[in-house]
């Protein structure tokens, strides 16, 4: 390589935005989507970028990518996976907080090697604070191992972050501006990463196992907010509602064949009564002129002994597995929540019996807070005032409807979305198919991902407005408009400018390694600046040319770079550590005191991964 390459016009103009990109991104004035496009705009009036290829950001592989994994995780959201993931995870950690906060994080690390980073760990938050509800860990000491696992997990495909979705088409860019001669930089398949990948999950595993746990007992819990993952424990100490969801089938024998549910529920001593199935309709929040009959199953919610001596004085058949409504306690689906009742509501004045809140609305009021006493007696029959706080029971989506209203508005926080838990099977086989078709290789990532979202949507996991709702157009946007920006780099010659000049102010003789690391660290820094993205395109084809010039594998300087942009674990610039900062309550000083030695670690194994691989 020519490292006396004079310096040009098209590349001043192009280190240039680069600087004013990098600054703009520091002092955070401007939206960084709106820095991306007046880049964007400013390549294409310089024609740096062809006037035919400005806009293909938006069409590359690497941004469709992106789109489908968003999409995919929506899918798997609305079936309750995670959810039925959270009690399988309580159920193999046998009560032991350290192999609940391994499985967890592991798994989420897993997950995230076919989904999109901040997508997991949208996912794994309300996991998180159920985990942590039930188990006694505070939410700090489970946030930062499941983000570190998932941040590691996404190096295993080639689609589990941002960074390595564009390597393969800045690979493919690099080669219209390769010296001749050199040989042509070949895409990386999907399952490239995943020994490098495994490695660094292990490792941080291992660091919050035998020395981060230590650590984080230390770290301040925030985020107080009543969630549905945490309205167990929550709801529990302010108003005295505990216990577990149990079946109660009906016998022959039983006093209770005949009557009516609100009889059933005025017997003295009786659980909390949530749901009847009688033949084939089952519903939550039964109206109380509901029969029951023999062979009918009552959901009763409440401590084990007393639902035990309820289904032995009534003869029912308990049963703690819930087999006939899985799916209608499913937390995804319905769950606990409070209602303030507004002056202007139409409710005053009346009772939930005279409103025929179960019939009317499918909601079933378990208690009212009234004026800083609860009530939970005789609620049926107590006119309603302004101010009541209701404790409610429902499905979200009835909820959702009866806010709607304004005769009571939620003040806590639900799924809003239509949740689907009879879809699961259905969109655990549409995503083993996709990950197969993209394991073979013979169709491009971006078109298996994307055969996905169509078998998601024609077979009902989602419909075609929540796809949309499940794309993140901001990241879209900011990594088709910076796409561009990588092209330019390379074509216009500044990369090669800048390694050349590099290369002659280094010592001779330098190991390759040693660049490697240097190049790893300033990517890393970069990252910091101007995201994981803005590194990715900034620093690849810097690293493409400098491997050339010294005689290395642009390809694992390439793939070096790609990795180490998602080497962020301690600043909110990287998108999974500003989504765990403020519930879990950590300090600036704290995560460096953590994180840092973590990314050098990282740093450790990406390299000498990468060396024996390539």
């Amino acid at each position: 390589m020519d490292t006396a390459l004079a310096l040009t016009t098209d590349m001043k103009i192009v280190l240039a935005l680069v600087g004013l990109t990098m600054v703009l991104f520091v002092f955070q004035r401007v939206r960084a989507d709106l820095v991306a496009l007046v880049v964007l705009v400013m390549l294409g009036l310089t024609g740096l970028v062809a006037p035919e290829d400005v806009f293909n950001g938006f069409s590359s592989n690497a941004t469709i990518s992106v789109i489908a994994t968003m999409i995919l995780g929506m899918g798997l959201d609305r079936t309750g996976a995670l959810n039925r993931l959270a009690g399988w995870l309580l159920r193999r950690a046998k009560g032991r907080e350290d192999r609940l906060l391994m499985l967890t994080s592991g798994i989420a690390g897993l997950n995230s090697s076919v989904m999109q980073n901040p997508s997991v760990m949208a996912l794994y938050m309300p996991v998180a604070a159920r985990l942590a509800s039930r188990s006694g860990l505070r939410l700090a000491q489970m946030l930062l191992p499941i983000c570190v696992a998932i941040v590691m997990g996404g190096t295993l495909t080639m689609v589990g972050s941002s960074p390595l979705i564009l390597l393969n088409d800045l690979l493919t860019a690099a080669n219209a501006n390769l010296p001749s001669g050199s040989a042509t930089l070949e895409s990386l398949n999907m399952f490239a990463p995943l020994p490098i990948g495994l490695v660094l999950l292990a490792a941080a595993l291992a660091y919050f196992h035998f020395r981060g746990s230590r650590q984080l007992r230390e770290l301040g819990d925030g985020g107080d907010g009543v969630t549905p993952a945490r309205t167990q424990s929550y709801f529990a100490s302010a108003y005295g509602i505990e216990g577990d969801v149990f079946e109660l089938v009906v016998t022959a024998e039983s006093p209770l064949v005949g009557m009516t549910f609100g009889e059933a529920e005025a017997i003295h001593d009786a659980p909390v009564l949530l749901a009847l199935k009688s033949e084939n309709d089952s519903r939550l929040a039964p109206p109380a002129d509901a029969r029951i009959w023999v062979g009918s199953v009552i959901g009763a919610m409440g401590p084990r002994r007393q639902v035990a001596d309820f289904a032995q004085n009534q003869f029912l058949r308990l049963s703690t597995r819930l087999r006939h409504f899985g799916d209608l306690f499913n937390p995804s689906r319905a769950g606990i929540a409070e209602a303030v009742v507004p002056p202007t509501s139409k409710f005053i004045g009346k009772s939930a019996s005279e409103l025929s809140l179960r019939k009317e609305y499918g909601v079933r009021l378990l208690a009212i807070n009234r004026d800083k006493q609860v009530i939970r007696e005789n609620i049926r029959t107590m006119p309603l005032r302004a101010g009541d706080m209701l404790v409610l029971h429902s499905i979200w989506q009835d909820l959702a409807k009866t806010a709607k209203s304004l005769d009571f508005i939620i003040v806590t926080d639900y799924p809003k979305g239509e949740q689907r838990p009879h879809k699961f099977k259905v969109a655990m086989v549409i995503f083993a198919v996709t990950l197969l078709i993209a394991l073979s290789s013979r169709v491009p990532t971006s078109v298996a991902l994307m055969s996905g979202v169509a078998g998601m949507l024609v077979f009902g996991v989602l419909k075609m407005d929540e796809a949309y709702s499940a794309i993140n157009w901001k990241t879209v946007f900011l990594m088709a408009c910076l796409i561009p920006l990588g092209w330019a780099m390379d074509s216009s010659g500044a990369a090669a400018w800048v390694a050349g000049h590099t290369i002659e102010r280094l010592p001779q003789g330098l190991p390759i390694w040693v660049l490697e690391i240097a190049v790893a660290l300033l990517t890393a820094a970069f990252s910091m600046v101007i995201s994981h993205v803005g590194a990715t395109i900034v620093v690849v084809p810097l690293a493409i040319n400098l491997a050339l010039a010294v005689g290395g594998n642009p390809t694992a300087f390439a793939l070096i770079v790609a990795l180490s942009a998602s080497n962020n674990f301690v600043t909110q610039s990287n998108p999974v550590m500003s989504m765990i900062i403020g519930p879990a309550g950590y300090k600036a000083r704290e995560l460096w005191k953590i994180g840092l030695p973590i990314s050098l670690i990282y740093t450790a194994i990406v390299v000498a991964m990468v060396n024996l691989l390539f």
